[in-house]
């Protein structure tokens, strides 16, 4: 009697083995019309080594043309049959001190600025300055990237083409997480003052996501979503041929039919 009973439990077990599925879903603990606050909106924040674009314009566009970098190319492209020319204007690049030379006005500190910061800051010190009356400045960031790697469909280094990115606008953009992904256990790696920092994401913990200090990526954050044990075991030649779901229905078929004979 008692050998029943464990080949029983035995078939059971392994049954139930072979039917289980990792937990794909995200946000588990989410109700409906629920609120949450997100811990910080980090908008993007120039640091050494940035590169980035500015023009500044003016009704006295023969003023402006001084506060302007010279124009380093020109592309002719076609568009509905009419011929097009793109020009390309000399970048910025932060030095390590975060500084660019701005022409006229010399060294400017923007390490630290968002995009609109920098903006305002340059606008400012011209009229400040009595160069220009009514500048406009346009600045866009140039060469800023995240990285996604691991169980994801399609990884690879991204653009930053927003002033926020999201952790969860990343694995959008990288075709979200193969079935293999560990969701509970996301990586993010992030270099802060020459210190690389590491940081952990639970997706399928709203209140944990949304709190994270890297649920706004940075440029140069790196994204790492973890395989599974069940990914783990497949990778090997022995858990390809002993961890199969086949192999297991195989062995649990054979134990029920073990146990029908025997209880017969």
């Amino acid at each position: 009697m008692k050998i029943k009973k464990l080949l029983i439990a035995v078939a059971a077990g392994l049954l139930m083995a072979s039917c289980s599925t990792p937990k794909l879903g995200y946000f588990q603990n989410v109700n409906d019309r629920e609120e949450r606050q997100i811990l910080e909106s980090n908008i993007v924040r120039l640091q050494p080594g940035d590169k980035l674009s500015i023009l500044v314009s003016s009704k006295n566009p023969e003023l402006a043309y001084l506060f302007n970098l010279p124009v380093v190319g020109h592309y002719s492209s076609s568009t509905s049959g009419r011929g097009l020319t793109t020009s390309t204007v000399a970048h910025y690049t932060l030095d390590n001190q975060g500084n660019i030379d701005f022409p006229i006005l010399g060294s400017m500190h923007l390490a630290g600025m968002t995009r609109s910061e920098v903006i305002n800051h340059i606008k400012n010190t011209l009229i400040q300055r009595g160069e220009l009356k009514d500048p406009q400045v346009t600045v866009d960031f140039l060469d800023m990237y995240f990285s996604v790697m691991g169980e994801v469909k399609s990884p690879g280094r991204f653009i930053i083409d927003h002033d926020q990115v999201s952790i969860l606008d990343a694995l959008s953009r990288a075709g979200d997480l193969t079935i293999y992904g560990l969701r509970d256990n996301v990586l993010v790696m992030r270099l802060e003052n020459g210190t690389q920092k590491s940081f952990r994401v639970n997706l399928t913990d709203a209140n944990s996501l949304y709190t994270s200090p890297v649920f706004y990526l940075q440029q140069n954050d790196i994204v790492y979503v973890e395989p599974n044990s069940r990914k783990a075991r497949e990778s090997s030649d022995l858990g390809n041929s002993f961890m199969t779901p086949g192999l297991w229905l195989s062995a649990a078929s054979f134990l029920t039919s073990l146990i029908v004979l025997i209880v017969k």
